[in-house]
């Protein structure tokens, strides 16, 4: 059976969660990594950016899904956020040894059909753009001196401030939230801002 194709990006709490859903539907999905989304700075950033067009919630329905829903709601801008909830159903997954103190099923033991029919509201088809576009590399980050040369460092954090993301950021990070963010074109203008800025920074210093 194909994919659900979904526009907006989607965040569940972990990673057996985004390997069930990513057999259901094709879309961006993140995860919170449990609770540590509390002490990630990086990943709310990227969150923040990321649903500047609407950003789909789907935490399990026990004490800590409610706890981490009402973490991401804090923070995310709350037009944005579309929610979605599992049913409750009693149950253990079949990699665990024992059930959740909940006793029932996460996002990762729900049947494929019950996800089927949560997305089936959002069902849509991506753009042509977002599926095909050619990914920014380490390569061009180099190139366009994000890395590896003097002032790498200070042109990153300029890069980060257009984007609303954390001003330290590592490459690799930066490089990943880059290409959840922008088109190579988008990325090409961004950059040319970035040099464009700083032109108009040395000639007014020296004015």
């Amino acid at each position: 059976m194909d994919k659900i194709p979904i526009s907006l990006p989607v965040v569940v709490e972990g990673k057996y969660d985004k390997i069930k859903l990513s057999s259901v539907i094709d879309a961006t999905i993140l995860t919170t990594e449990g609770f540590g989304i509390f002490n990630n700075q990086e990943k709310r950033a990227l969150l923040r950016a990321l649903s500047k067009n609407g950003i789909i919630l789907l935490t399990d329905s026990d004490g800590a899904g409610g706890v981490i829903r009402s973490h991401l709601q804090s923070f995310l801008p709350p037009d944005k956020i579309y929610q979605l909830y599992i049913p409750q159903i009693a149950g253990k997954e079949k990699r665990k040894k024992s059930p959740s103190k909940a006793g029932t099923l996460g996002v990762e033991g729900m049947d494929a059909a019950v996800l089927r029919e949560l997305f089936q509201t959002f069902a849509a088809r991506r753009e042509v753009r977002q599926a095909q576009r050619e990914a920014v590399t380490k390569a061009d980050f180099f190139a366009d001196g994000l890395t590896g040369k003097p002032g790498s460092a200070e042109r990153r954090r300029a890069l980060c401030t257009r984007l609303s993301l954390p001003g330290d950021m590592t490459p690799t990070a930066l490089l990943a939230a880059v290409n959840l963010l922008l088109d190579r074109a988008e990325y090409r203008e961004a950059v040319a801002c970035l040099f464009r800025d700083k032109a108009e920074g040395t000639v007014q210093n020296k004015g």
